[in-house]
């Protein structure tokens, strides 16, 4: 039986990989700062502890022999959080602290095989303009210029752990997520990405009612569904490659369109109120031609499969606090 350890496993996607490895057969061990808001953990065991601290890390890598690492583990959240700028030494201090402790422990404990997640926020800010983005292929990272600290630390911890595979052996992976959103994440609070603030809003408000949007709504992005985003990380780390790669889809919507397809789903007719607020870059779709000549692999499910799935948790989780 395969051991693996699961950094950030009280979060939505490192949640949901427990439960993917679990359904593969692996021994897990879950760690995180808190335990998952939404479920049970499914994993062997979980411990609560803080990956800023090197102790933490020692003692959660010591005493089990781990085939494989799943570094997810970040100071993280939507556009409200990343881009007011008001959270970017927190951002960049813990999440480079986490793997600067995650990625010596290791080498120190022969740990071969470490994935790592990060962010399609890595891409150069001048690349990502036109709401109308053709896609961005994974060599114009360089040269860098990405339009948030949280970016800047995650271009960082990719070469730090390609570093580590380069003059220590370990066989490392790395993706760059691009919005990956569905059911057990967060859905309000500040930290909440774009499906699932519009999710929440749009729940919240009966039929003829009004929900707000950021900026004209025109900025687009692309949106990749759970079960979609651990299909690609599992192939990922089964194959010989190392990345870094995108994972994320190519179905471009804008912010407006994303709140229509929410109503459409949820049944209801309301107006957009555009109100000003932290946008990121204009437009960010993902290009997967380097994942499909590589492992054979691109998302297939539609926004909408996904949408539906998620628009109907966070409706519940609506109808639960009301």
């Amino acid at each position: 039986m395969k051991k693996a350890l699961v950094c950030g496993a009280g979060g939505f996607i490192g949640g949901h990989l427990v439960k993917r490895l679990k359904a593969e057969g692996y021994w897990v061990r879950g760690v995180d700062i808190k335990q998952h808001e939404y479920s049970d953990s499914a994993a062997d065991e979980f411990i609560v502890g803080d990956l800023r601290e090197q102790s933490v890390c020692r003692k959660i890598t010591s005493d089990v022999k781990f085939d494989e690492l799943y570094q997810l583990a970040a100071d993280m959240g939507g556009a409200g959080y990343i881009f007011t700028g008001d959270h970017d030494a927190c951002v960049m201090h813990n999440s480079a602290t986490i793997n600067l402790n995650m990625v010596e422990e290791a080498k120190n404990t022969g740990i071969k095989k470490v994935f790592y997640s990060s962010s399609a926020c890595i891409y150069p800010e001048g690349q990502q303009l036109d709401p109308n983005n053709p896609g961005l292929p994974e060599a114009v990272a360089y040269p860098a210029c990405p339009d948030s600290e949280y970016g800047w630390e995650k271009l960082f911890s990719e070469r730090l752990y390609l570093s580590y595979a380069r003059n220590y052996g370990i066989k490392v992976h790395i993706a760059r997520f691009h919005n990956i959103f569905g059911s057990e994440g967060t859905w309000d609070g500040g930290k909440e990405k774009a499906p699932a603030a519009v999710c929440r809003k749009v729940a919240s408000v009966p039929s003829g009612g009004q929900i707000e949007i950021w900026g004209d709504g025109e900025q687009t992005r692309t949106f990749l569904y759970i079960d979609e985003c651990l299909e690609g990380v599992r192939r990922l780390m089964e194959s010989e490659f190392a990345g870094p790669v995108n994972i994320g889809s190519d179905e471009l919507i804008s912010i407006n369109n994303l709140a229509r397809l929410v109503m459409r789903l949820a049944g209801k007719e309301l107006e957009i109120n555009h109100i000003k607020g932290p946008l990121g870059v204009r437009g960010r779709c993902s290009d997967n031609t380097l994942i499909y000549n590589k492992l054979g692999w691109r998302p297939t499910w539609p926004l909408t499969r996904g949408l539906d799935l998620t628009y109907h948790w966070i409706d519940a989780q609506v109808k639960k606090t009301a």
